[in-house]
């Protein structure tokens, strides 16, 4: 309350141009919202969003006395969480300027977390941006001729010295690839650090020779190497075509060695991935698409050979010629994928669709194949493809054949879906009698959905001499599986009644009481509230 008090204040004053008085109004208010969030505080030490929201509102008014004795109190409670440290921290880098202080701060914090990686992280930023902001200080000063007598720094904390001994400390501590590059992808942030750049570079290379991050991380650097000096850079689209062109190549010279090196499933994954992005990027060039496309399927068969790639990657590379309306390639990858992973019923969909779209002569054979391997459980999204396809390319009798396997092969919430597929499909392709029929046909025929019934009763008050009592016996089917639990049914059951010019009005209390006897639990209260409101009129 206090709080958007507050900020209406403000906004008051900004609109009125009022600027008298700040401290006999506001600042008594900050004292006391501070208060407030003090006692809250002590009370409740564990809860972490109440104490970042007393920071946030220190931050906002600019209360840094108070902010800087809230994280003391902060981290001497929750020095367990490594998050806090870096954002007192940042605090005391960007808003206050002390780099001393962060720095002290993050030593602190490794002493209580000396293996957690986003702490080295921030630290070494942290380095990096106090050399930063003392050569740009530097070169101020130089510009105004200034005499800077004791503030003159040593060349190695300009160089990022500070920064230097952080990595190697923290190299020591976490041997991971990931993490190596990370910290080199904060280095290549400053132009000033080139040398440590290429420090971190080399040690990549050479600490993590077994890592597929590192051959990948090598690898993409061939596209971003930029153009020694005196060299001239591409001018005309096909020469710039030519250039990206002999970048990938030696990108792919790098991968082909990474997989003979390291020979695995990480390696070949990593491969895969940077031909499919290439094979994606949009290019003029008809020559280089064509290159692309090559590289992708020749770097996919071998790998497929060795079986090195996961199921999703042969999923994804079908889609991917699929959309780019290669439908044959599409095909070849989907049914290698559906050679290794026969249980997979995505991969068998992706098979699908590429047949589809060449419209192959053998789906139907296909599909029979897919029901033998596939649990019945997961099939439903393989029915429902099959059953789209052959309203599409098909006869009426073969999809009504199709929807009456599905319904009967299929069990429990997946059954109950299908039903009401196949009464929408019935309605769309023979309209309301046929759909009539395949309710009855199916009326017995558990589960069902709501959903289903529904249906039906949409279907009905859309023809021209809808029947009340058509209505009744839908309505009444329903409240037989579905009434102990959905109050809507008898909501919008009673409103028909009312509503409809053949309904029976006088029928709405014995309803009611039925509704009453048969709901269950907290659906007796959700009716009653809905009833009061109908009859109040705002429902």
């Amino acid at each position: 309350f206090e709080i958007h008090l507050l900020e209406l204040i403000q906004k008051r004053r900004a609109r009125v141009g009022y600027t008298f008085k700040k401290d006999e109004i506001e600042d008594p208010m900050i004292r006391r919202i501070q208060s407030v969030f003090q006692r809250a505080s002590i009370k409740w030490k564990d809860d972490v969003k109440l104490w970042l929201s007393f920071v946030a509102f220190c931050r906002k008014w600019a209360a840094n006395v108070q902010l800087s004795k809230l994280f003391s109190s902060l981290l001497a409670f929750h020095s367990n969480k490594p998050g806090l440290w870096i954002l007192a921290a940042k605090w005391e880098m960007e808003d206050c300027f002390s780099s001393e202080s962060a720095r002290q701060l993050f030593l602190r914090a490794l002493r209580f977390h000396p293996r957690y990686p986003k702490l080295y992280e921030e630290y070494f930023r942290m380095e990096l941006m106090h050399a930063e902001k003392l050569r740009k200080e530097k070169q101020e000063f130089e510009k105004a001729d200034m005499d800077v007598g004791n503030l003159e720094h040593a060349e190695e904390v300009l160089t990022g010295e500070l920064a230097r001994i952080v990595y190697k400390n923290s190299i020591s501590v976490i041997k991971s690839a990931k993490f190596h590059v990370s910290l080199l992808s904060i280095a290549q942030l400053f132009d000033f650090a080139k040398d440590l750049q290429r420090e971190i570079y080399n040690d990549l290379k050479a600490l993590h020779t077994d890592d597929p991050l590192t051959w990948d991380y090598v690898a993409r650097q061939e596209l971003v190497i930029k153009a020694q000096p005196g060299e001239e850079l591409p001018t005309t689209k096909q020469a710039k075509a030519k250039e990206v062109g002999r970048r990938e190549e030696k990108c792919c010279a790098v991968y082909e060695e990474a997989v003979k090196t390291l020979p695995t499933e990480a390696m070949w994954k990593c491969y895969m991935n940077f031909c499919m992005e290439r094979f994606t990027k949009k290019t003029s060039s008809r020559l280089l698409r064509k290159k692309r496309l090559e590289r992708t399927m020749a770097t996919f068969w071998k790998a497929h050979v060795l079986k090195l790639l996961p199921e999703h990657q042969y999923r994804q590379l079908s889609k991917l010629l699929l959309y780019r309306e290669l439908l044959k390639e599409s095909l070849e990858v989907a049914d290698a994928g559906v050679k290794l992973f026969r249980n997979s019923e995505e991969m068998w969909q992706v098979k699908l669709e590429a047949m589809i779209s060449l419209k192959s002569e053998e789906i139907t054979k296909v599909f029979n194949q897919a029901f033998e391997y596939l649990k019945p459980q997961i099939c439903l999204p393989l029915w429902f493809t099959w059953a789209q396809w052959s309203e599409e390319a098909g006869t009426q009798e073969e999809a009504e054949m199709i929807y009456k396997r599905a319904v009967f092969r299929l069990r429990g919430d997946d059954s109950a879906t299908m039903k009401e597929m196949y009464l929408a499909w019935a309605y769309r392709s023979g309209g309301y009698k046929k759909a009539r029929d395949v309710f009855k046909s199916l009326q017995e025929n558990r589960p069902f959905s709501v959903g289903f019934f529904r249906k039906m009763i949409e279907f009905e008050k859309e023809q021209e001499s809808c029947k009340m009592e058509n209505l009744r016996e839908y309505y009444e089917r329903a409240l037989r599986e579905f009434g102990t639990v959905d109050s809507d049914l008898w909501m919008d059951y009673i409103k028909e009644e009312l509503n409809h010019p053949l309904g029976r009005p006088s029928n709405c209390g014995q309803l009611y009481w039925r509704a009453m006897k048969m709901l269950q639990g907290e659906s007796v209260e959700r009716f009653m509230s809905k009833h009061a409101l109908h009859q109040a009129g705002r429902l």
